[in-house]
């Protein structure tokens, strides 16, 4: 079952996609997170969502907010992914240990073997205040996200 809303968001330590190691607790004080679970790279539904937070860009990374994907794929798949859409935020690789980051959340399917399209959004002291869990085939609303960023 999926992190739910007033819980406290487990702590993680991946690496991005040029390597080099983001933690939750980086942000906290400083900024809310947007949390994005992702099955793959190069896959039709997860481009075209992560390419519309790309064109959205400054509502989910700016002073207050850090927007954080995370995948099973390894780092260099999400280098390559990242450098042919012009993704300009983290894209994070729960590879290995394959999908600890994704159980933790409670979103990783264990017969596909990647995680499902799960969303937290987490304030400055680590609590989750908004989620949403879609099976694999569904795209998620980015225009819930925006909303659940204006109440914090």
């Amino acid at each position: 079952m999926a992190i739910q809303v007033g819980e406290k968001a487990p702590e993680f330590e991946l690496k991005d996609n040029h390597g080099a190691t983001v933690r939750l607790s980086d942000y906290r004080g400083a900024k809310n997170v947007v949390l994005l679970f992702y099955p793959f790279a190069f896959t039709g539904v997860c481009t075209g969502e992560l390419c519309e937070l790309r064109d959205n860009l400054p509502a989910f990374v700016n002073d207050d907010t850090q927007l954080l994907a995370v995948s099973n794929d390894s780092i260099h798949t999400l280098r390559v992914f990242a450098e042919q859409e012009g993704l300009e935020y983290p894209l994070l690789s729960d590879f290995w240990p394959h999908g600890a980051a994704s159980r933790a959340y409670g979103v990783f399917d264990e017969d596909k073997g990647c995680a499902v399209r799960g969303t937290f959004i987490i304030d400055k002291e680590g609590v989750v205040r908004w989620t949403v869990v879609n099976a694999l085939p569904d795209a998620r609303d980015l225009n819930e996200y925006v909303k659940a960023l204006d109440t914090l």
